[in-house]
């Protein structure tokens, strides 16, 4: 009876904490952590729309962010900006707090708004100090600090910062050279010092979270860190002897914390603009950073502006020329989109053309154009003859020389699609053009992009800047062109004894290596030159993960059956072509 007993009370003991259980379920997940964002801006207008776009898209839930907000001396907009911005935004952040200044536009003593004095230095040390202040007044976890010309592309960047679990971490920004927000070495001065690891780890040859002795412009501070209650930016330690600059005062305060600084190159994060020199305008600055914008649609992800401002539609010209042809393909939307965009933001009108598509075309309607191939023409470097891709190219630019002579227009300016702009691409432009005029230079074509296969070899042109004549060259990325010039290119009929387009220009102005190519055009007297560096790039190069080839892709110009996929060829790669390569490709001549 009693083990009857006990063996009831046990069942019952077990019921009893099964429908225990069942009442109070498991706890809730924990909520993330807290981060006050400290935004400090001054003449940013340029870029503030892009980089609140890219705060808002961060992928951290709003109500656990609180916004700290600052501008001062201002001779742009950037106040009114903000503070359109903060108004719309801060019914998702859970606390914002604003602190502008109207005036003075200036700091007393300032050459300019991108001169730095003490004063100057003073007064940022005392604001990025005021925001940390605020951070722990409010028990935030984290702060973190960006310039307003570093624009955090990757939506993910506070959770990876976040999750590397350092005191102070930095994600490595992009830009548009060797520049970034760090650096490897220190002097016992405080200033910078080159070191073997900075450019292996710009260059992300080797990838981490890595230890440095400076971090700025954009990084993230942990505040439940013991050591984070000794950092200050303002007053500067009382030991510190160094350069009175916020970054090196901040980093010496990490040092003397023995708080470690880091930086993290896993991935992609965002880009920062390159600062703008003492004597440079805020107009310089903007030059900059659209040249920026361009790059990120490049390598991508782009940028994107902010859903809360208004942004002024651009204010776009043909920078003296009768038109801007555009050349692309319908099918390659994405090129003729990144195009447009980086177009507007270059303040450039534009006319697309569509191109020709040789793969469309088959040997029927080649034929039917008048098209017929040059005799005894190959690829210098495959040995097949034209493709589809190279016939559709060639017509697609002679459509555009024949509308030139049509409607008698002075000059224009052609680009393909695949191209990338050098900075200040159209102040380049427009000068060249006035110094072009000045010396009266009697000129058919002038190239902005191409591939130089004896740069060498290239005379530099009289009382006009970065102009060379143009020695023997592949590519047609870009180029101006004369009414002049393109009378001529007609004249030619080259049509009728086509090879590709790249391979006639040079023929035309008589630099074509190949003799009994020429021998076919007898008048071979353009007037062509190049700029010096070039102004435009191509995007990928043969190799590259990204590039495509419509010319190189494609089937023979008379055979539908015949497939080209030729990716090896020297004339598609970076850099010229070795010169045996250029020895072996017209052996007819030997």
């Amino acid at each position: 009876m009693l083990l009857r007993f006990l063996v009831l009370g046990a069942f019952i003991s077990r019921i009893a904490c099964y429908f225990s259980e069942e009442k109070f379920p498991e706890e809730s997940t924990m909520q993330p952590p807290t981060v006050v964002i400290a935004i400090i801006a001054r003449n940013a207008a340029h870029s503030l729309p892009y980089y609140l776009g890219a705060l808002e898209r961060l992928n951290y839930p709003k109500d656990r962010i609180s916004v700290w907000a600052a501008t001062d001396h201002n001779s742009d907009n950037t106040t009114a900006l903000l503070r359109e911005w903060l108004t719309v935004v801060q019914k998702f952040y859970h606390y914002v707090e604003w602190r502008p200044m109207d005036q003075p536009t200036a700091y007393a003593g300032e050459l300019g708004p991108k001169h730095w004095t003490n004063t100057r230095y003073e007064y940022l040390m005392k604001l990025k100090q005021a925001a940390l202040n605020f951070a722990r007044k409010r028990w935030a976890d984290y702060i973190l600090y960006a310039d307003t010309d570093n624009i955090l592309t990757n939506p993910d960047t506070l959770n990876l910062l976040i999750a590397e679990n350092k005191s102070v971490i930095a994600p490595m920004m992009d830009s548009q050279g060797a520049y970034s927000n760090y650096w490897c070495g220190i002097t016992p001065q405080g200033y910078y010092r080159r070191t073997a690891e900075y450019f292996p780890t710009r260059q992300r040859h080797r990838l981490g979270c890595y230890a440095v002795p400076m971090v700025h412009s954009t990084f993230l501070l942990d505040l439940r860190r013991e050591g984070m209650k000794q950092l200050a930016f303002h007053p500067p330690h009382p030991d510190y002897s160094w350069p009175f600059d916020d970054i090196i005062v901040f980093a010496f305060s990490c040092r003397a914390a023995e708080v470690q600084m880091y930086l993290c190159n896993k991935v992609r994060y965002g880009y920062l603009n390159i600062p703008a020199k003492p004597h440079h305008t805020v107009e310089d600055d903007r030059i900059n950073f659209v040249h920026l914008q361009l790059e990120s649609m490049i390598e991508g992800p782009p940028m994107h502006v902010s859903r809360f401002v208004h942004v002024f539609p651009k204010k776009r010209d043909l920078m003296g020329f009768d038109e801007v042809f555009l050349i692309n393909l319908r099918r390659r939307l994405d090129r003729r989109d990144r195009m447009l965009f980086s177009l507007n933001e270059l303040e450039i009108d534009v006319k697309v053309v569509d191109a020709v598509d040789g793969n469309a075309l088959n040997s029927s309607d080649i034929k039917i154009l008048g098209v017929d191939l040059l005799p005894g023409y190959y690829d210098p470097f495959s040995g097949r003859t034209l493709t589809k891709g190279e016939v559709g190219c060639f017509l697609s630019h002679y459509y555009i020389w024949k509308e030139m002579v049509d409607l008698q227009m002075d000059k224009a300016l052609i680009l393909e699609d695949d191209v990338r702009f050098q900075p200040n691409f159209k102040r380049r432009v427009l000068r060249l053009l006035e110094e072009v005029k000045l010396v009266e230079l009697d000129w058919d074509i002038i190239y902005l992009g191409r591939k130089q296969v004896n740069p060498g070899n290239e005379e530099v042109v009289e009382n006009v800047r970065n102009l060379v004549v143009a020695d023997y060259s592949y590519w047609t990325l870009s180029y101006a062109i004369s009414l002049q010039g393109a009378q001529k290119l007609m004249n030619a009929d080259p049509l009728s004894k086509m090879l590709p387009v790249d391979e006639f220009l040079p023929i035309m102005y008589d630099k074509h290596p190949n003799e009994n190519y020429k021998s076919h055009f007898p008048n071979r007297n353009l007037q062509a030159f190049s700029t010096h560096p070039l102004l435009v790039r191509p995007c990928h190069y043969a190799g590259d993960p990204q590039w495509v080839s419509d010319t190189e892709t494609s089937t023979l110009w008379d055979d539908d059956a015949v497939k080209t996929d030729w990716r090896g060829s020297h004339k598609t790669l970076k850099g010229a072509p070795p010169p045996q390569m250029l020895q072996t490709t017209y052996r007819d001549e030997l």
